[in-house]
């Protein structure tokens, strides 16, 4: 499934991207250009705006009832399909696929020297260049997927402050 979330749904279109979904987010985009869009790619709208369940104009809705992006998660799981869905994930920014770094030292002058002496294995979004890796908060992001998405196994990472690159 490819999705376009609306302005109001930012959060969950970040959490969607770990998991691996395909979602564009803008956050200043018209009415009429996110239908535009999720027309011509085949995306499923993402709202919390009751216009659209009434203008769907050829193009799939999903309206959003909450506020809690955990429960939003919640809501719309069952819609999911995994199969799908990149394995490294997707960048939290721009929704490129995250791909493995090689070689640790590819990324030694873009991340700080603690990180880079501490941390392993890195991955880096083909899109932005932002370089992503399993920082020390790792653990309750972990749970809180897991307590949604049972037995989902895909990594999550920590990106840099200020854009990882």
């Amino acid at each position: 499934m490819k999705f376009i979330a609306d302005a109001m749904l930012g959060r969950l279109a970040r959490w969607l991207r770990v998991l691996g979904f395909d979602v564009l987010y803008y956050p200043d985009i018209a009415d009429g250009q996110l239908v535009k869009i999720a027309r011509e790619e085949e995306r499923t709208i993402l709202t919390r705006d009751t216009h659209f369940l009434k203008r769907r104009q050829g193009t799939d809705v999903m309206f959003i009832y909450d506020d809690d992006v955990f429960a939003q998660l919640v809501q719309i799981r069952d819609k999911l399909d995994f199969r799908g869905v990149a394995r490294l994930g997707r960048c939290m920014v721009c929704n490129g696929m995250l791909e493995r770094v090689a070689q640790k030292e590819d990324v030694r002058d873009s991340i700080p020297e603690f990180i880079y002496l501490s941390i392993h294995d890195f991955v880096r979004c083909g899109g932005c260049g932002n370089i992503y890796w399993e920082g020390s908060h790792l653990q309750g992001i972990r749970e809180k997927i897991m307590s949604i998405f049972p037995g989902y196994k895909g990594p999550f990472y920590a990106a840099e402050d200020g854009g990882g690159k």
